[in-house]
């Protein structure tokens, strides 16, 4: 499990649009709230730089976060980052509190192990698809995985890999899976043929005869030559 994302915020006392923009262009922070697991709803505002910092690790949006506020730590999840569609600042997030036993709905990357050793691609020279980079799964706020590591070095040309073939962390589930909804995530697959144009005999241009062909025409003789017709054939054998 990587190091625990970590975010400092100030207990704001007032909340409104009136006092949120004041919060975003004067004190140069954006409003908050963290809410859930029975207990108050508190607001609170985190500095923008520190916020947009921790939106560049994509743990951020999956992992279980820790807010600290003076001597007070909030676990918690993101549940809604807004931001301004024009200029792309935050404008305002939701954190969910959670517990080890809580049950979260996340969304996982998935990473292919040993996708250099494949098989299907050293000894039959298939070539892998990857059908799916991500799988949303309900799991346990304590046990969330930083990914879902499928290995496909076993796998042959042909083969596949679907979602209810693959092992999940003790705890977890794709929702709503079933043999109705499942699909593939990862097979082998030929390599599509290419076509190779005609390659032309050195020297000759696009509508030029090979040489030796004109050749062949004139020792055929030309086929609109005029022939001996049967009268004169008569004529012959009577003579």
């Amino acid at each position: 499990m990587s190091d625990q994302i970590i975010l400092n915020a100030d207990v704001r006392e007032r909340t409104g649009s009136n006092k949120a923009r004041v919060i975003r262009k004067i004190d140069g922070m954006v409003p908050a709230i963290v809410y859930g697991d029975e207990k108050e709803t508190i607001n609170i505002k985190l500095k923008l730089n520190e916020l947009t910092k921790a939106s560049e690790n994509e743990l951020f949006y999956t992992q279980v976060l820790l807010i600290k506020t003076g001597d007070n730590e909030e676990k918690v999840v993101l549940k809604e980052l807004q931001k301004d569609p024009a200029k792309g600042k935050f404008l305002h997030a939701d954190f969910q509190r959670v517990s080890r036993k809580t049950k979260l709905k996340v969304v996982i990357p998935v990473s292919f192990v040993n996708e250099d050793e494949c098989l299907g691609v050293k000894e039959d020279g298939g070539v892998v698809a990857k059908a799916i980079r991500e799988i949303e799964i309900m799991c346990l706020a304590g046990n969330i995985p930083e990914s879902i590591d499928i290995d496909i070095k076993n796998l042959h040309l042909g083969e596949s890999i679907r979602l209810t073939e693959i092992d999940l962390p003790e705890g977890s589930e794709v929702p709503g899976l079933s043999e109705e909804t499942d699909q593939m995530v990862v097979s082998v697959n030929a390599p599509k043929a290419v076509e190779e144009e005609p390659v032309l005999e050195e020297g000759l241009e696009d509508g030029e005869t090979p040489e030796g062909e004109e050749g062949s025409e004139e020792a055929g003789g030309d086929d609109s030559a005029p022939t001996e017709s049967e009268e004169d054939k008569e004529d012959n054998s009577e003579s």
